[in-house]
């Protein structure tokens, strides 16, 4: 038997950072995976796959764009081979990269499966075969989630595919329904587009992206309204069947035309959402509760109803963000050390991948009106900055959320390219407790989109130079 100071069930963004930043503080970690290198679904077959695709995705849509400005190509060839080969080698750099930072730690790396044999000890199927069994002081469970499936669409057939099979890019189809219009649902449904499959989105709410403000929602529906071949909102997709020339559809929905209703489809992405992977062998031995939909009930620091048991990320709930789970990995290694360290953060940013990117941080003008919090809202438009002008994306907006009371900075939301990028300033506004003006008098640089925050800033005092508003009486 083997033993460790704390071991971290999962190497996902979670697990690794906990895993790394235990080994940094001096303690003996074991890290368990079924994968030969840390990374986890994010990096393996999820969040860097995707926006490896999606890069290329964009590349292509700019050739195609690119005459409005002169500049002609001829029409984008697309080698799968070459694609694949370029979307793995991304993940392998980044996994091998893993497993040297791992190495270097020292960190004891157990390829296999985990399971609990009461609240100390762990039986691991390893992958090469065989088991073994782990002694521990403290374990912090990061297994992440999987791909949720619809009741009664679950069928068995090779042209249903969940996330993971459609980054594996098994063909360009002709065509693609994609059932569900969150974010991995519409990032992967532009990649399918931009590599010429007419793409077919079904979401049952009325909108897209449920999560982010409409505004900013409406500005990428409109952009994909030219890019997808049809969006259909406040429909479902009743049944599917495999067939001889595809998957035959069946919608339901309020006014929808006939030819919506019955469809048949080369292939079907199905992207509603993930359900945590809490369903750990053993669990049930130790004190470890799992909450509504089957979270792992955890408190401030991380820690679950097992004193010496922590779980992080995915696995005990929303939002499912690796970014997240990351930082929940250091709350946890310092709780178990000790320290008194909690999660409690003011701005979790969201990013939407797609063309434009959506990003959003902080208390959104939606929850502000379900909270009936008075707020403030001040937006600058894209049109009337320089730099998104000259890069012909003029169609972004920045918007803060903030208290007419205190002028602090509650939320920012950005829709634009390079929005998750800029959202970062958001970030450190809402988490520092920033005022308007601190925003409206920092200096950013000329000509850039991040201009666009201290511009809405501005805009809140009536004094933006790029856009008239009559000043408060």
């Amino acid at each position: 038997m083997s033993s460790a100071q704390l071991v971290v069930i999962g190497a996902g963004p979670g697990g690794y950072a906990a895993a790394f930043h235990a080994a940094d503080l001096g303690l003996q970690v074991a890290l368990v995976d079924t994968e030969p290198n840390p990374g986890g679904v994010c990096l393996y077959r999820g969040c860097i796959p995707s926006k490896a695709l999606l890069h290329v995705a964009k590349l292509v849509a700019e050739a195609k764009h690119a005459s409005a400005w002169g500049v002609s190509f001829g029409e984008p060839s697309i080698d799968l081979d070459k694609l694949r080969a370029f979307k793995d080698s991304v993940v392998q750099k980044m996994v091998g990269g893993l497993g040297q930072l791992s190495k270097q730690r020292k960190i004891t790396y157990i390829q296999g499966r985990a399971s609990f044999v009461d609240a100390k000890t762990l039986s691991i199927d390893l992958v090469k075969g065989g088991k073994e069994t782990l002694s521990f002081e403290h374990a912090i469970i990061a297994t992440g989630s999987r791909p949720a499936v619809v009741p009664g669409l679950s069928i068995d057939s090779p042209r249903v595919m969940d996330s993971t099979a459609a980054l594996d890019l098994p063909g360009v189809p002709k065509s693609l329904l994609v059932v569900g219009g969150g974010y991995i649902g519409l990032e992967l449904g532009s990649v399918y587009a931009a590599l010429g499959t007419k793409v077919t989105v079904v979401e049952m709410t009325p909108t897209l992206l449920a999560g982010a403000d409409r505004d900013l929602a409406t500005i990428l529906a409109r952009r994909l309204e030219k890019t997808l071949h049809k969006v259909i909102l406040n429909a479902r997709v009743a049944e599917m069947k495999d067939g001889k020339n595809g998957v035959k559809v069946k919608i339901e929905g309020e006014g929808l035309a006939d030819a919506d209703r019955e469809q048949t489809f080369d292939r079907v992405l199905v992207s509603v959402g993930r359900k945590p992977n809490s369903a750990i062998d053993g669990l049930d031995k130790t004190r470890v509760k799992l909450r509504e939909r089957g979270f792992i009930s955890v408190d401030a620091s991380l820690r679950t109803d097992e004193p010496n048991i922590f779980a992080i990320g995915d696995v005990v709930g929303e939002p499912m963000l690796a970014h997240k789970a990351s930082h929940e990995a250091r709350v946890a290694v310092e709780s178990i050390l000790g320290h008194n360290a909690v999660f409690e953060p003011q701005a979790i940013p969201a990013v939407v991948f797609t063309d434009p990117e959506v990003a959003w941080c902080g208390l959104t003008e939606t929850e502000a009106q379900k909270q009936g919090r008075k707020v403030e809202i001040a937006k600058f438009p894209w049109a009337a900055v320089g730099r998104a002008v000259a890069i012909d994306r003029p169609e972004g907006v920045t918007k803060l959320v903030i208290d007419p009371t205190t002028e602090r900075v509650l939320g920012v939301g950005i829709v634009g390219a390079g929005a998750g990028d800029l959202i970062a300033e958001g970030v450190v506004a809402v988490e520092m407790a920033a005022l308007a003006s601190d925003l409206a008098l920092s200096i950013h640089a000329h000509p850039t989109l991040s201009e666009t925050i201290m511009e809405a800033a501005d805009v809140f005092y009536g004094q933006s130079v790029h856009v008239y508003r009559p000043k408060k009486k």
